[in-house]
């Protein structure tokens, strides 16, 4: 499937919220026709009402491509509503988080070509990044065109299993919190050494922003990039031996919050 094939047979948009709506916001941008597009979205927000898109109206009776992007818990009630469409040409893709391609081949049918991908919050201002991986029916040309569309909100890599996106649920996926979680305590620590609170929390904020852009920018591995600005015997070695001791430092924290994510994705996705 490519661009000018949906732009042909139709997107269909399952779900318009924040995630949804940072979708379309990029491919109307990227030159994808409004009126192929079809919404379908209970309550439909003013900016949505704006885009010239097709919103809570009949179908085509083949669209290209539908995209999932209700809440997990609303999945039960939504997705029936297009079960007549599994089983054909229409691709279907999720960005559900915790739902299986097995519970969409189950309501969809067996044969439906399925892609999950699971995407993350900075996406909403398009610095995300997107996991995604097939089913059997879903061809290479189906995961060139949804990686093409994904990469309206970021970049886009391809999973070599499904297995895989509970890991990644608990790096990308929820790691968003634990970098804002970082931003918390170190603006709360600045305060506890003197500083006032919106001082703190604008060095804070600015610090972590900062040094995220470095890091994807430089060629040096993040590793270089820490030992770069350690001087011997110096402040940031001060702090760094506290943060990275064996146990309680960043290493064994992070090690166990990501494998909780992970553990609490899998038992979701058994439902």
């Amino acid at each position: 499937m490519t661009i000018s094939q949906i732009e042909t047979g139709g997107l269909v948009l399952l779900g318009c919220g924040k995630m949804g709506s940072a979708m379309l916001a990029g491919w109307l941008e990227g030159g994808l026709p409004a009126s192929s597009v079809w919404v379908l979205d209970p309550h439909p927000s003013e900016w949505l009402q704006g885009t010239g898109v097709h919103i809570n109206q009949d179908l085509p009776g083949e669209p290209a491509l539908v995209l999932v992007a209700v809440k997990p818990q609303m999945m039960g009630a939504a997705l029936p509503k297009l079960q007549a469409l599994g089983n054909g040409k229409t691709l279907f893709v999720s960005v559900a988080a915790g739902t299986s391609i097995a519970s969409f081949e189950e309501i969809l049918g067996d044969q439906t070509p399925i892609v999950r991908a699971m995407p993350n919050t900075p996406a909403a201002i398009g610095q995300g990044i997107t996991a995604l991986v097939g089913n059997r029916r879903a061809s290479a040309a189906d995961l060139d065109v949804t990686e093409e569309l994904l990469s309206a909100i970021g970049e886009a890599l391809r999973l070599e299993s499904e297995a895989q996106m509970d890991a990644v649920t608990g790096v990308s996926g929820s790691g968003p919190a634990y970098v804002f979680h970082l931003i918390e305590t170190l603006a709360a620590a600045g305060e506890a050494q003197g500083l006032p609170a919106d001082m703190a929390m604008k060095l804070a904020k600015a610090t972590v922003a900062g040094a995220g852009a470095l890091a994807k920018a430089a060629e040096e591995s993040p590793s270089q990039l820490r030992v770069n600005v350690t001087s011997p015997n110096g402040t940031t070695q001060a702090a760094l031996e506290v943060l990275m001791q064996e146990e309680g430092g960043f290493p064994d924290l992070l090690k166990r919050a990501v494998a909780a994510a992970a553990n609490r994705s899998k038992e979701l996705s058994r439902g």
